[in-house]
C-alpha cells in the first residue's frame, strides 16, 4: 500500500470508529447511570432472595433437628452415634446461618458468606434427612 492508501485507510478507520461510537451512544437504551442503578437493584433483589432462602432453610433445619433429637432416644449403637453427629453438625450450620442472617440485617455481610451459609445449611439438612429416613 502506498502512503496515500495508508492515509485513506486510517481516515476511513477513524470515521468508522467515530460513527460506531456515535451509533452506540444514540442507540443505547439507557444512560450509564440508569444501567448502574439497574445492576444495583438486580443485585439487591438477588441478595434479598438468597437471604429469604437462607431463612427458610434455617427454619426447615430447626424442624429436622427437633425431629432428629426426638428419634435419638430410640436409636442404639452406631445408628445413635451417626444421628448424634448429624444433629451436632446441623446445629453448627444453623448457628452459622443465624449469624449470617443477623449480619445481613446489620449490613455486615457479603454475598460469598451468604452463599456459603446456604450451601452449608442445605448440606446439613440433606445429611440429617438421610439419617431420619433410615
Amino acid at each position: 500500500m502506498s502512503k496515500e492508501g495508508n492515509k485513506k485507510f486510517a481516515i476511513g478507520a477513524l470515521i468508522g470508529a467515530v460513527a460506531g461510537v456515535i451509533t452506540g451512544l444514540l442507540t443505547a437504551p439507557k444512560s450509564g447511570k440508569e444501567t448502574r442503578k439497574d445492576i444495583k437493584d438486580t443485585a439487591g433483589k438477588v441478595f434479598a432472595e438468597a437471604e429469604k432462602q437462607l431463612k427458610t432453610l434455617h427454619t426447615e433445619l430447626g424442624e429436622l433437628i427437633k425431629k432428629g433429637s426426638s428419634q435419638l432416644e430410640t436409636q442404639k449403637g452406631k445408628a445413635k452415634e451417626e444421628l448424634d453427629k448429624a444433629i451436632t453438625s446441623a446445629k453448627h450450620a444453623q448457628i452459622k446461618a443465624k449469624e449470617v442472617i443477623s449480619a445481613i440485617r446489620s449490613g455486615e455481610t457479603v454475598h460469598p458468606e451468604l452463599e456459603k451459609a446456604i450451601k452449608d445449611v442445605s448440606k446439613a439438612k440433606d445429611h440429617l434427612k438421610k439419617y431420619l429416613k433410615s
